[in-house]
């Protein structure tokens, strides 16, 4: 039988790649995302992919989202964390709403779906699944002018941690990727420049999101007596190892 998958974020970047990827390798994917016209791009006619337009962040619509893959499929075997937005600013102007903005969708929104997927995966027969986190490379280190998405992301580290634990009864595992550049429509910026901690705009290199893609594959082809609690994956020489 083929494995399911719920991937959020899924109509663009890192969620895209991962969804088509997993689609390649067999499994069946609900493709998570607000727009539905996006997500009708990345299923690109798959019979094999479920298109479930949900807000993460609200609790009614992501319930909606697992129950439909409840119905449809039957059981629930990986769920890819991986929707996420950036409000940039400093703790000094960052607007509350950009700040509460940024929790519901980074932390609650990963919370809600982790919730619904553990609940599904505790129920079925054979019982368990597996749970990859998108967290980043701001889960270890922040930017300048992120303090929103630097604090969900590492918030998200406590939470992968805690599902880690707590899935145990169930044979649910829990891993978090960490990325750090992956060539998508959001890095397109950092080829011109952006803002490093001394004070300099610098372009910083990026890596094909296919290999983010492949990683994810990894950690999804594992037994569920095995894990990868973290994983990172970086282009090689951007500025996160190291002082500048």
């Amino acid at each position: 039988m083929a494995k399911t998958a719920v991937v959020t974020g899924a109509g663009s970047g890192i969620g895209r790649a991962v969804a088509q990827a997993l689609l390649r390798d067999g499994y069946r994917v609900a493709l998570a995302g607000r727009r539905a016209d996006a997500l009708e791009e990345t299923a690109d006619g798959s019979p094999d992919a479920l298109v479930g337009p949900t807000d993460v962040s609200d609790e009614d619509s992501v319930a909606a989202l697992f129950g439909t893959v409840r119905e449809r499929w039957g059981r629930l075997d990986l769920l890819v964390n991986n929707a996420g937005i950036s409000a940039g600013g400093t703790v000094a102007d960052l607007s509350v709403e950009d700040w509460k903005r940024t929790v519901d969708v980074n932390l609650t929104g990963m919370f809600l779906c982790a919730r619904e997927a553990v609940r599904l995966m505790r129920d079925q027969e054979p019982r368990g699944g597996r749970i990859v986190n998108n967290g980043s490379i701001s889960a270890h280190a922040p930017r300048p002018a992120s303090v929103a998405y630097t604090a969900t992301k590492h918030a998200v580290t406590g939470l992968t941690r805690s599902i880690s634990l707590d899935g145990r009864a169930w044979n649910v595992a829990c891993g978090q990727i960490d990325i750090g550049n992956a060539a998508t429509e959001m890095t397109e910026r950092m080829a011109a420049g952006i803002p490093q901690a001394d004070g300099r705009i610098l372009a910083e290199p990026t890596f094909d999101v296919r290999h983010v893609a492949d990683a994810v594959l990894y950690m999804a082809g594992l037994p569920l007596d095995a894990n990868v609690q973290f994983l990172t994956i970086t282009a090689t020489t951007m500025p996160f190892i190291g002082r500048g």
